[in-house]
This record gives C-alpha cells, structure tokens and sequence, in this order.
C-alpha cells in the first residue's frame, strides 16, 4: 500500500522551510531559502512542491508567521494580514497553492503548527490541554484546548500580553513596535541584544540577563497556567537553547505562583511540565505536515 505524502510549509519571518513526507521518520525532500518578497518566495515553494509533484501530494500544510487569518469562513482565509514585515501585510499564501494543486491546504499560525506537530508525534502525545511558546526573534504561543488548535476572535497573540516592569530595575523600553514593553518587547532575543549591547550567545551562564529573561517568561508562564490551566508547557525558540535559563524559569514560575495551584505537575515535578518540544527545531516543519493531514480528515468528515 503506497503511503500517502503532504507537503509542508514552515512559513517564517526570516525563512521559508518546505518539505514532503508523511512524519518524523519519512522525510522525502525538503528545501530551505530566505523569506524576501511574496512574490518571489512564494514562487520558490511552488517550484519546490511542482517539482515533488510526481510524487502525489495528498495535501499542502501552511504553519505560517503572522498575524495571520486563520478563520475558514472569512473571505481573507489563509492571508497573513497585519503584520509588521515589510511588503507582507494583506498576502494570500493558501490560495496559490490550492490553485496550483488543486488540494486541500491546511492554514495555521506557525506556534499553533508547531504545537500540533507536537501533538501528533512529539512531547504532548496523549494531552489534550497544553502551550507552546516560540522565544527567539519574537515570542509567539499556541497549542491545544480540549483537544482543539486554539483559535477564536483570530489566534493566540500571547507574546503580546502586558508584563508587571519594574522601570527602576529594568528601565528598558522593550522593542516590540506596538506595545513597547509587552513579552516579546521585554524577553525576546532582539529585547536582550538591545538592552545588553550583545549577542545573546555570548553571554556567559552567569550574565544577569538571564536571571532578569527568566522573570519575564515566568510571569508570562504563570498568567498562562492561570487562564488556560495546560496540562504541559513547551518553550522553543534560539533563547531557550540557553541551559542555564531553565531551572530559573521554572523555580521562578513556583515563586511566582506561592503554592496557589496545587496541582502536583508544579509543586513536585515541575522539571517535567515545563519543558523543551520533543522533535526539537523539527516542530515547524512537522507541525506543518500534520497540518496538511488535518485538512484531508477535516475534508473527509465535512
């Protein structure tokens, strides 16, 4: 029996990632090229998925940057609408697609893709509740509520909430170019570059800009905990692939939270709740593969 194949797309700010398989372990091809204009990245992924095209696509997935319109009734599905990026606001990504193959295309946010890649093959099997959080070039959340991608009013903006700042302790600004000092204007890697003058890597383990991140995203984690009660939190990201962060962040979430949710996955085996994703800078891609497989059971059961 031939297994079906999809395509996916990880839609990024700074590049696209396109790949056709069926999962982890069945990767057929896979391409990588700089996000520069829609006109002509999109053209790229159209070349790439023309050329597996003998090979039969089932179905597209697109787990894309945003904001993003990712409401199925809307006449804008499957755009990227306000964002920031230059030349981006207001692009449809799943319709040349669906032209070119005449497929189904699954659409979502790429924290939400990510997060549903997880599910499907990574650190969340079997949890029907949970976050994902994406702490890099900016900071993005999804994830999965009663077992269904988090969606509602548009998507999940949780890098964008607003943080308790002590301006006497940290009179940084922030970065993010709509708020000011939200999450991702405070904790992402533009926000420590800027506010510390260097690269992040660079940093050593016991620079105290890691003791000020990890303040910021347990505030942000223990708000989230707070309203979405997630049975596990995956933090992703370039920022998280600092080692000394996590045991900050997560006796800093304890700390902020003073034994209020009683809940054993806290109190006892926090090492285990917050946690890296399980298929690693994979996510993305594979989140965008299972997107695609999505749309064809959504399709089927329509």
């Amino acid at each position: 029996m031939t297994t079906p194949l999809f395509g996916g797309i990880e839609a990024g700010g700074t590049k696209f990632v396109c790949a056709v398989g069926a999962g982890p372990d069945d990767i057929r091809a896979e391409t990588r090229f700089p996000t520069t204009t829609p006109t002509e990245t999109i053209g790229q992924a159209l070349e790439f998925f023309r050329a597996q095209a003998h090979a039969g696509l089932t179905a597209i997935g697109i787990a894309s940057f945003g904001p993003a319109d990712v409401n199925l009734a809307s006449s804008t599905y499957g755009f990227i609408t306000s964002t920031p990026k230059p030349g981006w606001a207001s692009t449809d990504l799943v319709g040349p697609f669906r032209r070119e193959f005449n497929t189904p295309v699954g659409f979502d946010t790429d924290v939400n893709g990510a997060a549903f890649g997880e599910h499907r093959w990574g650190a969340v099997q079997g949890l029907d509740t949970f976050i994902y959080l994406t702490i890099g070039t900016g900071i993005g959340g999804g994830g999965l509520v009663n077992d269904k991608l988090m969606h509602g009013l548009v998507h999940p903006e949780m890098g964008h909430i607003r943080l308790p700042h002590d301006w006497a302790a940290d009179p940084f600004p922030g970065v993010c170019p709509f708020h000011g000092d939200c999450l991702e204007g405070l904790a992402s890697g533009p926000a420590l570059e800027k506010r510390w003058g260097g690269r992040a890597e660079t940093f050593g383990g016991d620079h105290p800009a890691w003791k000020l991140e990890a303040h910021y995203l347990a505030l942000a984690l223990a708000s989230f905990i707070c309203t979405l009660s997630p049975q596990r939190i995956l933090l992703g990201g370039g920022v998280m692939e600092q080692n000394q962060l996590w045991p900050l962040v997560r006796n800093k979430v304890k700390t902020v939270l003073n034994g209020y949710v009683q809940a054993p996955q806290i109190l006892e085996t926090i090492e285990t709740y917050i946690v890296p994703p399980g298929l690693g800078a994979r996510a993305g891609i594979l989140g965008a593969i299972a997107l695609a497989q999505e749309a064809v059971e959504t399709t089927r059961s329509a």
